[in-house]
């Protein structure tokens, strides 16, 4: 599994982390392990750029999910990664750790913590889960809770 992780931010992040909860989660999920995945650490300013262009929204957010190549994810053997074996393009997580930190302090947990949980998300976006609906929203969000705790316990050991 290739991830590629690029701190922009000027916020101190336990980089290693974030790249350790993706790889579980994409493990867990039974992504190809030739797939690619990038995610971006960026500022306040840069996000809210992002969040306007993109969604349309006000403000910055704390975490998009870009995704790149839908068709070649793959759920289990057998499948190949995409078009004569090619690694599957995920996509881009973008994260603002600011953000993260800010959300953070209101769920009572670490930003840390807080880091983890929207990296899982944004790949759950990624393998096309979303949370418009409230079927939908309790889905992803299970999915999301039960990756948590894996990766945790994994952590623990």
């Amino acid at each position: 599994m290739s991830i590629e992780i690029a701190n922009e931010s000027g916020v101190p992040v336990d980089t290693d982390a974030v790249l350790a909860v993706a790889r579980h989660a994409l493990d867990e999920m039974g992504v190809n392990p030739l797939a690619e995945l990038s995610v971006l650490l960026v500022d306040i300013d840069y996000m809210t750029e992002l969040n306007h262009r993109w969604m349309g929204g006000d403000g910055p957010t704390d975490v998009l999910a870009f995704p790149m190549d839908e068709g070649s994810v793959d759920h289990g053997p057998g499948e190949s990664a995409g078009p004569a074996g090619e690694p599957a393009l995920l996509g881009d997580i973008v994260l603002c750790p600011e953000v993260a930190a800010k959300q953070a302090a209101t769920a009572g947990h670490s930003a840390a913590d807080e880091l983890h949980l929207l990296t899982v998300h944004g790949v759950l976006h990624l393998l096309g889960y979303d949370h418009a609906e409230p079927e939908e929203e309790r889905e992803m969000f299970g999915l999301q809770a039960r990756l948590l705790a894996s990766w945790r316990s994994t952590r623990a050991t």
